[in-house]
């Protein structure tokens, strides 16, 4: 077969909670679904775009937690392409990722040439980007597992290294892994890439059969739980939940130890095009465009004698910087962080001490995300609490009640269909609806364009977790 003629299979892994993007990435809200380097997108909707030639590229698969679904599916069909959705019941590591997209590719082809990328990397050139993948994937058709290996623009401490051995005659250009390097340190970084060593950057080829092989020799335990998981998966709506029992056997382990570093047949693919997987804030502000004096801002900011910086603002409010440099301010409306650019890497470690206190900021954004549309909490305080609802047509709640409040909604735009007990009534804008304790509710929206409401919440307790859900058609 040749290069031209090899179709490939992508998937994509979704998990992730990006914590040392924190306060702007969170566990109900994670990095890859978030808009931190492009205002338009996500890195989650640019990697599937960038696999979206259909000359090239098979229906890309999607691999994410249960809890991401509905934001997954949203954002698929908000760049209207196709891709099948499976969901992890809980995070296993690459390996178990891998098992299964290996499993899935082969029931179509056993021969499939797969790819797997990372939802959360950012790679500007997606011709450039498709011509290297095309060219690595003839490297994985004849045998090898494939990396893509970056050339490095700078000694980085927070990537892996690849050292080349001999060149791989089926793919011009490739060359066998002589060695995998962990993260290094500075120095070490500087000789690596005077040794013509390569980042490696986590995308990987092959032949659906061959990784089946090596995981059948290498980690059994793996591959058997991830063919059981998705022996018994069952679909739900638009997923396939990968059975919950199953997947929990699978060891938890990279694809980097499990397979990569014991293989006698890795390849790896030199390539130019500007990449990074912004791990960290210093990253983000590495990938985002500067003023004169060097500072990237997202939002609204003003900075006086502020330099070498990156200044991000979430939400209306202003951030203000002024004789700063080499920082990092990220402001959102329930969380600020100001941490020196060079220890932003630190940021897990301070969501590790935020989670041990109970801090609620450590993973959840006001803003929560439905598959209905989306909250945000403006007020709460002793027996009451104030929400912003918004509902994107078509979108219904669970038919529920609660048993220590009552609610008042007030429609600000749109039209509301609300069912309280046994009837049915339309709510349209600056009209207001009452719902008792106790009262069997349900909010929809009938229209055309998205339905925005002010919840107030009267009562002795106002938790999420005093809901009865009694229908649900999103599954929950």
């Amino acid at each position: 077969m040749s290069r031209s003629s090899i179709q490939i299979h992508p998937m994509i892994l979704c998990g992730g909670t990006g914590t040392r993007l924190w306060p702007a990435s969170r566990e109900s809200m994670p990095k890859q679904f978030a808009r931190l380097v492009d205002a338009e997108r996500s890195t989650f909707q640019a990697t599937l775009a960038r696999v979206s030639d259909a000359s090239v590229f098979a229906r890309p698969t999607v691999i994410a937690s249960a809890e991401a679904r509905f934001i997954v599916a949203e954002q698929r069909d908000q760049l209207g392409l196709a891709a099948d959705i499976l969901l992890e019941p809980q995070g296993r590591d690459s390996a178990a990722a891998v098992a299964v997209a290996a499993l899935h590719a082969a029931a179509a082809d056993p021969q499939a040439v797969v790819l797997i990328l990372a939802a959360d990397h950012v790679v500007p050139d997606t011709e450039a980007f498709v011509d290297a993948v095309r060219r690595a994937a003839a490297g994985a058709q004849a045998g090898y597992t494939m990396t893509l290996g970056i050339e490095p623009d700078r000694p980085a401490t927070d990537y892996g290294y690849i050292r080349r051995g001999e060149p791989i005659a089926e793919a011009p250009g490739a060359a066998r892994v002589a060695r995998f390097v962990e993260k290094p340190d500075r120095a070490g970084a500087e000789a690596l890439i005077t040794d013509g060593a390569l980042w490696n950057s986590g995308y990987f080829l092959f032949r659906a059969d061959l990784m089946l092989a090596e995981l059948e020799a290498f980690v059994p335990e793996v591959l058997a739980a991830a063919r059981a998981a998705l022996e018994a998966a069952v679909t739900d709506l638009d997923f396939v939940r990968l059975d919950a029992a199953a997947f929990a056997q699978a060891p938890k382990i990279s694809i980097d130890y499990a397979v990569m570093e014991r293989t006698a047949r890795a390849g790896v693919l030199p390539v130019s095009f500007s990449w990074s997987d912004v791990g960290t804030w210093d990253a983000v502000w590495q990938v985002l465009d500067h003023d004169t004096e060097g500072n990237a801002v997202r939002g609204r900011v003003s900075l006086i004698g502020t330099k070498n910086s990156l200044v991000h603002s979430q939400g209306e409010g202003l951030t203000a910087v002024v004789g700063l440099e080499d920082v990092v301010v990220v402001s959102t409306p329930d969380a600020v962080l100001v941490a020196s650019k060079a220890h932003s890497g630190q940021v897990k470690d301070l969501v590790n001490a935020l989670r041990a206190s109970g801090a609620p900021e450590a993973d959840a954004h006001l803003r929560m995300y439905r598959p209905w549309g989306w909250y945000q909490r403006i007020d709460i305080g002793e027996r009451f609490q104030v929400k912003r609802i918004q509902v994107v047509p078509g979108g219904r709640l669970s038919l529920q009640k609660h048993y220590h409040r009552a609610e008042h909604w007030v429609v600000v735009r749109g039209t509301a269909e609300v069912t309280i007990d046994d009837r049915v009534v339309l709510v349209h804008e600056n009209e207001a609806v009452y719902l008792p304790i106790g009262s069997m509710h349900r909010l929809a929206n009938p229209g055309k364009i998205p339905l925005e409401l002010i919840e107030v919440q009267v009562g002795s307790y106002t938790g999420e977790d005093d809901i009865i859900r009694v229908e649900d058609i999103y599954g929950r």
